[in-house]
């Protein structure tokens, strides 16, 4: 997650983590339909490296068309929804992609596309609400987002001495206060100070973004909620899954960090008179929040490659350990929903298509005036293109920590950074989550840079789609 650079000075309106609790619900109204896309193309593992995933949906006849945006002589498509997957440190591959996009596809253009929503859980959330802080300026936002997390230090975003050690035995037996095996303080520090709080709430005010929403997970319950602050002229969705708590906020510093609190690594964040932690436990990737409040279309950056079941994972001489295996269960839990997702979006929207070729362009109104009597969401066909790493980014951890290791901060514990290394041979899945460096940083941007360069072609012709 990004943080302030060293040295930088603390602008106006960052401020300090308020309490959550001042952030009441508002009330809700109604929202739009369900989505689905289709995919094109397979996938082949390679030594190492795949082509980055291609997922998008052509226009069909009868399916209505982009409302286009052309107030002062600019024009530029409405409703294009961003989707920030989560994954600890590994959101610094989001900002690489965001970079290309934002100043070599769309720099290139006379005018942006229109952003309508932003929606992100865990790493995606704090990229989110730095980006929908800078949407009258996104380009800028995004330079300044990428020099965060490049110049970013482990101990900027955790630490871990023996307050912490002493109080291990808490996180695994629990007790009065949340914990977790490091402290947040530091994280707290950037989040509060790093996004401009004040600006994002302009942002939303004056339209220059319609909506944000960030996914946490609710602690008690284990059921996702997902928190929106949008314009006062868009209403909150009433479809979503039934399992999913949606509440309209003023959001802050404390939904954010909730959102990114992996759990027992940092300790979950009360919201109100609940616990809430990682909103990519059942929510990783929140397609759903930015087409029910509306967008048309959806750019999905993904953080985790999509895989090859045959390719061995496991060295042959030893039994992986503990950083192994609870690396292999943090991908189940943050990164392995988005395939699912896919293949659903791809489903409904391929049964969508059907129809209107089989019944001609009256079949959505029919169908949806049948919804809209029994209450139900109406349907429509919602394109999607999603940009995923190339390379296992486990990989490039396990490189990344044969240097780091030898120049870290005794501080925060070179038994740690052991820990955390599989050894040759591995991926380094757990290391990945965690290692919130600049190096690290550095190699995850320029991978999102060169997956979005590999798919320019089709990355414009999405953003600047007329239907």
């Amino acid at each position: 997650m990004p943080g302030a650079a060293r040295g930088r000075r603390r602008g106006a309106g960052r401020a300090r983590v308020p309490d959550a609790r001042a952030h009441l619900p508002i009330a809700g109204g109604r929202g739009a339909g369900p989505c689905a896309l289709q995919r094109r193309g397979g996938h082949r593992r390679g030594q190492g490296r795949v082509h980055p995933q291609r997922v998008h949906a052509p226009t069909v006849p009868g399916q209505p068309r982009c409302r286009d945006d052309t107030r002062g002589g600019r024009r530029s498509v409405n409703g294009l929804g961003i989707v920030l997957s989560g994954g600890g440190s590994r959101g610094a591959y989001e900002v690489g992609v965001l970079s290309y996009v934002f100043h070599d596809i769309v720099g290139a253009r006379t005018a942006p596309p229109k952003v309508g929503v932003i929606s992100g859980t865990s790493v995606g959330a704090v990229n989110g609400a730095f980006l929908a802080s800078t949407a009258e300026d996104f380009a800028h936002g995004v330079r300044r987002l990428e020099d965060l997390w490049r110049q970013l230090r482990l101990a900027d975003v955790m630490s871990f001495g023996i307050r912490q050690a002493a109080g291990l035995h808490r996180v695994v037996l629990g007790g009065r206060r949340p914990t977790g095996v490091f402290d947040a303080a530091p994280l707290v520090r950037l989040v509060g100070e790093g996004i401009h709080w004040r600006q994002l709430g302009r942002n939303l005010r004056t339209g220059a973004l319609k909506a944000l929403t960030i996914s946490a997970t609710n602690v008690p319950t284990g059921r996702p909620t997902v928190f929106i602050d949008r314009h006062p002229g868009v209403e909150l969705p009433r479809h979503l899954p039934a399992q999913v708590a949606v509440r309209g906020v003023r959001i802050g510093p404390a939904h954010v960090l909730a959102s990114a609190a992996i759990p027992m690594v940092f300790p979950p964040v009360r919201i109100g008179r609940q616990l809430h932690c990682d909103g990519g436990l059942r929510l990783n990737t929140p397609m759903s929040p930015a087409i029910h409040l509306g967008a048309s279309r959806l750019f999905v950056i993904g953080v985790s490659d999509p895989g090859d079941p045959e390719t061995p994972a496991l060295p042959d001489d030893r039994y992986p350990g503990a950083p192994f295996l609870l690396g292999k269960v943090l991908n189940a839990f943050l990164l392995d929903h988005l395939n699912a997702d896919l293949e659903e979006l791809e489903r409904i929207n391929a049964d969508l298509r059907d129809g209107l070729r089989a019944f001609g362009p009256e079949y959505l109104d029919r169908i949806n005036a049948e919804a809209i009597r029994r209450d139900a969401a109406p349907k429509r066909i919602v394109p999607a293109l999603a940009v995923r790493p190339s390379v296992d980014l486990g990989q490039i951890a396990s490189e990344h920590l044969k240097t780091y290791k030898r120049r870290a901060n005794a501080a925060l514990g070179r038994q740690f950074l052991r820990f955390l290394d599989v050894g040759q041979g591995g991926d380094a899945d757990l290391a990945s989550y965690l290692l919130f460096d600049g190096g690290y940083a550095d190699a995850l941007i320029d991978l999102g840079r060169q997956d979005a360069h590999a798919m320019r072609d089709e990355i414009e012709a999405f953003l600047y789609a007329e239907g």
